[in-house]
């Protein structure tokens, strides 16, 4: 590849990332960063207990202490409407409590004073009497007889449960397991685990007296749904509520929801008249915030004589927390859970979801996947597997039978999703063989014959992302389109501003790469804006694998909309027809001679000097994308480990992931976190050896560039995609040579 195309920067060039010159040079500006003029500090108080009834809440001491500008309790946000909140599932949270706690690390108190410091110390003089409560910690417990019920303030809630969900035909799944000739059952739990980005959450809220504007700064991953849930909160006209998200320290799904700190933070700058920051320590955010996971799972898989999967049956417990506030799509109450059927071809299925309240923090949020795919992927897996050993058939064998064929594309699954497209057996091929699998078996079986204890693991994985479809998908009733608006200047430079939000992402770099490809614009010339409300068009932010699936595409359908109207300037500049008119990137020609050309820069020129009679002026545009369906990536990971029979230590051996990239944007990006592994390479290098001290690891890419993915931004659902280790790692704020700050314990 050339330099002069390395300069441009277009789709598959792996040009450095843009902001990495601001990250490497500790100029990155996160939120603990901001000082406001006049900026309060406040510090919450939050329950010991998980479950316990309030008598009192003794605020004098804090009040009188020096610095404390207010105390804040669930009494006085109450007087204000604000002591309850609604969440993304259409539930309701308490803001502050009133009359009782339903989780520890729930906020009951916030002091507010002229340091941190002054905060903390008031916050720990105030005096909570409880009466502590049963508690319930699972969803067993919950359902159990004479258990306590959590949300005894919602009328008519007569116990624990939140929601009964089901997909799929249970007719016809319990007919075809009634033929069965073979059924195993698999009860297995994905325990609650916490997305622990780098940074903390929290905000600077600035609601100006004399105005009434409220600038929010907040470590949001979907700043326009925020401002949305804000206005129906707190009142305020929307138009006057601007959220700010600057740099983020890793997001992971755990800063999408609205968590109270925010809405004290607000309410207090609204009455004080002050600005009010708030930052929450280490060990708030890991007891209070946003948790993934926390399923109990029982799945049935009926096969028949021959091998193949005729069935599957699936129920399933949710752990929700006190309230009910996962982030995903209103349709769906277990997120996208039934995409349980992963990469095989099973007739018919039915899963079936109960949600309960139980005395913990909040949870479902799409951590490191979208949403509830990674618990659906653990379940089918460990079923396939165990089915594999029950049937003494080989585990790729009996995952090389199973699979959904190419020529079967697109394919509907027995719940209901359309995949596009795949190729299973070529990435179960790919890993196998980087992984030495016939070799490997021989080797494991003679070594388990002397005692040792070893083995070989396989999954493979169908992913469903880039939600979707404003038919089927929506939060809080927001289509979850998302959007692009590109103006290119007249020296032919551009600003693309979007509706997703970055948290480590390389959105600057990739986007910027999107219009370099389609207009032609290089890439270095093209400044990419997010997290800003009052500039960037409606979108619904960066999570669950979605933004290039859908923010992408939006910049790619824009992107044309420009180039169309270029095309119009063209034939006016070069006096030709349109139809007369070749595309080369970066400049327009008349065929057949290619000297009679004008480039991008000198058509962005004329958008605002020299116009066709009656074109309208200037070269800008908006496009705010609703795809027609998600997209399912798809991938074998394989790995051999070994356990010390003494210490029960795991030691990873091999591994090999393989995944379905699509077409790479930034393939340095995609290769980037491969730097960290002891040995690496795509699928076109040479193989190093393995050795017992460095466990060797693969990230292959199993779909050719020759394919048609290649020609994928010509349809209206693109897949650019990376893969996810890439996200993994490319969405880390180690990225940063200065870390956020937020303080610790």
């Amino acid at each position: 590849m050339s330099s002069t195309m390395h300069m441009h920067g277009g789709i598959g060039e792996s040009i450095k990332r843009k902001e990495d010159g601001r990250f490497l040079r500790g100029k990155g500006n996160y939120l603990d960063d901001m000082t406001l003029p006049g900026m309060l500090h406040m510090a919450i108080l939050r329950s010991p207990h998980a479950h316990a009834r309030i008598r009192s809440v003794d605020t004098a001491a804090a009040g009188a202490m020096p610095g404390v500008v207010a105390v804040v309790t669930g009494e006085l946000m109450a007087q204000h409407k604000l002591a309850w909140m609604p969440t993304l599932s259409y539930d309701t949270q308490a803001v502050l409590a009133t009359d009782k706690v339903r989780f520890q690390g729930q906020e009951v108190a916030a002091v507010i004073a002229e340091t941190k410091y002054q905060a903390e110390d008031a916050r720990d003089a105030i005096v909570v009497d409880y009466e502590i409560l049963p508690a319930v910690t699972s969803p067993d417990g919950a359902k159990a007889e004479g258990a306590p019920v959590i949300r005894d303030e919602k009328e008519g809630q007569k116990d624990n449960h939140i929601y009964h969900w089901e997909s799929g035909d249970q007719a016809a799944t319990q007919a075809a397991f009634a033929k069965a000739a073979k059924v195993v059952r698999l009860h297995t739990f994905y325990p609650r685990c916490h997305p622990a980005p780098l940074e903390t959450c929290g905000c600077v809220a600035d609601v100006n007296p004399a105005t009434g504007k409220a600038t929010i700064y907040m470590t949001s991953q979907a700043p326009h749904a925020i401002r949305t849930v804000f206005a129906l909160v707190t009142g305020l006209p929307e138009q006057n509520i601007r959220v700010v998200s600057p740099d983020i320290g890793g997001g992971f799904g755990n800063k999408v929801p609205v968590y109270p700190g925010y809405v004290v933070a607000t309410a207090a700058s609204l009455l004080i008249g002050r600005p009010v920051k708030w930052v929450e320590d280490r060990t708030e955010n890991l007891i209070s915030t946003g948790f993934a996971r926390d399923f109990h799972m029982t799945g049935d898989l009926a096969v028949d004589e021959n091998g193949k999967m005729t069935a599957l049956r699936v129920d399933l417990d949710s752990d929700n927390g006190a309230f009910f506030s996962d982030a995903q799509p209103s349709k769906f109450k277990a997120g996208l859970f039934h995409i349980v059927t992963g990469s095989y071809d099973i007739p018919t299925a039915h899963v079936t979801a109960d949600g309960y309240y139980t005395n913990k923090a909040p949870g479902g949020v799409a951590y490191r996947c979208s949403f509830r795919v990674t618990e659906a992927s653990y379940l089918i897996e460990r079923l396939v597997t165990n089915a594999a050993l029950e049937l003494g058939i080989d585990q790729a064998e009996f995952r090389m039978s199973n699979f959904i064929k190419p020529e079967q594309f697109p394919y509907t699954s027995a719940t209901g999703w359309v995949y596009d497209s795949g190729d299973y057996p070529k990435a179960m091929n790919v890993a196998l063989e980087k992984l030495g699998y016939d070799e490997l078996r021989k080797d494991v079986e003679a070594r388990r014959k002397k005692g040792e204890v070893t083995g070989i693991g396989i999954a493979s994985f169908t992913e469903v992302v880039g939600a979707g479809h404003g038919a089927d998908f929506d939060i809080l009733g927001l289509r979850m389109f998302d959007s692009a608006e590109l103006r290119v200047h007249p020296t032919g430079k551009a600003l693309l501003r979007m509706g997703t939000k970055s948290q480590g992402q390389g959105h600057e770099t990739t986007f910027a790469q999107i219009v370099a490809e389609e207009p032609g614009i290089p890439a270095s010339d093209v400044a990419v804006e997010e997290g800003d409300t009052d500039t960037a068009p409606y979108g619904l932010g960066t999570y669950a694998s979605r933004s290039t699936p859908v923010a992408g595409a939006a910049t790619a359908m824009v992107s044309r909309k420009l180039r169309d109207k270029a095309r119009k300037l063209a034939g006016h500049l070069l006096e030709a027809a349109e139809e007369d008119l070749v595309w080369e990137r970066g400049k327009f020609y008349v065929k057949g001679s290619p000297d009679r050309a004008k480039t991008i820069q000198e058509i962005a020129f004329a958008a605002y000097t020299n116009l066709p009679e009656g074109m309208e002026a200037g070269l800008e545009g908006v496009h705010y994308y609703d795809p027609p369906n998600m997209t399912y990536p798809f991938g074998t990971y394989a790995v051999v480990v070994d356990v010390d029979k003494g210490t029960g230590q795991v030691k990873v051996k091999r591994m090999v992931a393989v995944d379905d990239c699509g077409v790479r944007i930034n393939p340095m990006i995609v290769e980037g976190p491969r730097a960290s592994a002891s040995h690496s390479w795509s699928s076109s290098h040479s193989t190093p050896k393995a050795t017992a001290s460095a466990p060797t690891s693969w990230t292959t890419c199993c779909r050719p560039h020759g394919r048609r993915r290649s020609s994928r931004w010509a349809r209206p659902s693109p897949r650019r995609r990376i893969t996810r280790s890439a996200r993994r790692a490319s969405a880390s704020p180690r990225q940063s040579a200065r870390r956020p700050r937020t303080s610790t314990p």
